[in-house]
């Protein structure tokens, strides 16, 4: 779970630097891809042997984009995650689902 502190704390690191003028929801999704890509590339040429350290600062910057970009929305994390999660389950059921890696449409 993610502290109203660390919510904070991005918040004012954004406001401190007069950043937010360049967070408009698509340059913060731009950025959610950048980074993305960027953790991806942890991974690029080996997938067993990577850096955690470089792994969790790549993820740090995906997640706080990710919760800047909702901020910016005026979006409640939980329950939009919540939603989501709802549609998942229906459109995996476990007796369909378990073990497999087939796509939701093609179970």
């Amino acid at each position: 779970m993610i502290k109203k502190e660390t919510i904070e704390r991005i918040r004012k690191f954004i406001v401190d630097r007069d950043w937010d003028k360049f967070h408009s929801p698509s340059n913060l999704a731009k950025s959610i891809s950048i980074e993305a890509n960027e953790l991806l590339e942890c991974f690029q040429w080996d997938e067993d042997t990577y850096s955690i350290d470089n792994v969790k600062e790549e993820l740090a910057d995906v997640m706080t984009y990710c919760l800047d970009l909702a901020m910016k929305l005026h979006l409640n994390v939980d329950e939009i995650i919540n939603e989501k999660m709802n549609k998942n389950e229906n459109k995996y059921p476990i007796n369909k689902a378990k073990g497999v890696a087939t796509k939701y449409d093609k179970l």
